[in-house]
């Protein structure tokens, strides 16, 4: 399987790290700093993106896949030889809207038909995609990230390659 890596986060969550035990301001001095976000390791993001991305290439599809933790901070984003750069973004977009409003990305997209404010809200970001491939990372019912994939013919199999990601590494989640 050819795939190129287009990032990993590590200097990201290192800095993200050594921000988050940086101290307290003092009294009076403003809120202290929120608490790091929660999220699959590099090394379990990786594994699913790399489990997803062999099982759509392996189905035929030249895909993006993007994971995210909880903060909405990229992990991991894969590429497919011969990916669209608008598959890898719309990966990065779909695992954004499902963190985002706490549903698949394919929820989103149902919810809007019937819901103007959440279609209004969709239609103003065009950092959300609410179309399938976007899932979330779940343990014990709080969300740690998501998964996104972009680029299958049919946004079903999107979702469908980005399940198998998740259910890689569930088990191993904390």
């Amino acid at each position: 399987m050819k795939f190129r890596t287009i990032l990993c986060s590590a200097l990201m969550g290192a800095s993200l790290a050594s921000w988050a035990q940086a101290p307290a301001p003092a009294a009076g001095g403003g809120q202290p700093p929120a608490p790091p976000a929660r999220g699959p390791s590099l090394e379990l993001a990786l594994e699913a993106a790399q489990a997803t991305l062999a099982d759509c290439t392996a189905k035929g599809h030249r895909i993006g896949v993007s994971v995210v933790d909880s903060a909405g901070v990229t992990k991991v984003v894969l590429a497919a030889d011969g990916v669209s750069s608008r598959g890898v973004q719309s990966s990065s977009n779909k695992a954004v809207t499902a963190l985002t409003f706490q549903l698949t990305s394919a929820q989103v997209g149902e919810k809007i038909k019937t819901d103007s404010e959440l279609a209004a809200k969709v239609a103003a970001n065009t950092n959300f995609n609410a179309r399938a491939g976007g899932v979330l990372l779940q343990v014990n019912g709080e969300t740690i990230g998501a998964i996104g994939v972009g680029g299958a013919r049919g946004s079903e199999n999107d979702e469908a390659c980005a399940l198998t990601g998740a259910q890689k590494i569930q088990a191993r989640l904390k």
